[in-house]
């Protein structure tokens, strides 16, 4: 068991329409301000499970606010819906237990709703293969797909 204390940390994720939608995150102080996150994000975007921040504490929140990754732990995030929701053997766990054959873990929002992290050892390509042939609604989160995926113009 680790001595480090524990926290949460508040991530604000923008909705797109000029207001925020509020994320928190269990994270182990590690030092002055930085935080070593202990699960991954459903809803912020390039963080993962591991990584260290640079947070804050936010006076109006009186809690440890996100400003930036100060290191990353090698992890990568893809979130993923499923339809049907994850039932024992249906194919939506056979989905989900594939991504866990390939080196992967999870942490279920609800069993429609799920974060994906995706360990260094595993190749992003391999998973994305996957889940594109597999046909579950994804999405990339940490990397997110701008770099990924270069715009055409």
């Amino acid at each position: 068991m680790s001595d480090e204390p524990k926290a949460e940390v508040l991530f604000r994720i923008s909705d797109g329409e000029g207001g925020d939608h509020i994320e928190t995150l269990r994270a182990s102080r590690v030092g002055p301000d930085l935080y070593k996150l202990d699960n991954s994000p459903f809803f912020a975007y390039g963080v993962s499970w591991g990584d260290t921040v640079f947070a804050p504490v936010d006076p109006e929140e009186r809690m440890p606010a996100f400003q930036s990754v100060v290191s990353r732990s090698g992890n990568r995030t893809v979130r993923v819906v499923f339809d049907p929701p994850v039932s024992p053997g249906n194919p939506s766990d056979q989905t989900l237990q594939g991504l866990v054959a390939l080196g992967c873990s999870y942490e279920g929002a609800t069993p429609r709703y799920v974060s994906v992290n995706i360990p260094p050892g595993v190749e992003l390509q391999d998973v994305r293969s996957y889940l594109a042939a597999r046909g579950p609604q994804w999405e990339h989160a940490d990397p997110t797909c701008e770099p990924l995926i270069p715009s055409e113009m």
